[in-house]
């Protein structure tokens, strides 16, 4: 039997167009936002993600919506391409469909998340690139 939370989890990565980490460096050549939701607790033990803005989870709908009064800078409008990350590709499903319920229809995650960046190689890759503000 499977859990209503993988249930769920699923139905969010049906939304969405996930990026395997390969493809990470190209989409923030393009212009995509990549987003650290880990708690400051799990970036400390796993480390950082160089190019990404860090907004945790618990406040990121107020920070990416165009519309709310918390907005960061980067909250321009409904087309920025929001490419959310935690840990292992769980929780960034969950938080990237919960920003295309806000109308932001190009927000995704990264398969396999930190780890699979990691894996790959790829956070080298990643810090030439400039953080985001």
């Amino acid at each position: 039997m499977t859990s209503r939370i993988d249930e769920i989890v699923s139905a969010a990565r049906r939304r969405l167009r996930r990026l395997p980490a390969h493809d990470v460096p190209a989409a923030l050549h393009r212009g995509a936002i990549l987003v650290d939701i880990r708690p400051a607790a799990q970036r400390a033990a796993e480390g950082d993600t160089p190019a990404a803005l860090v907004i945790e989870r618990n406040v990121l709908e107020w920070r990416c919506d165009p519309t709310s009064d918390a907005r960061l800078p980067q909250a321009t409008g409904d087309d920025v391409e929001w490419v959310v990350l935690c840990s292992q590709g769980y929780t960034s499903s969950l938080a990237a469909a919960a920003l295309q319920d806000l109308g932001l229809h190009r927000a995704t995650d990264v398969v396999g998340g930190y780890q699979a960046l990691a894996a790959a190689g790829l956070l080298a890759d990643l810090s030439v690139l400039t953080p985001a503000p």
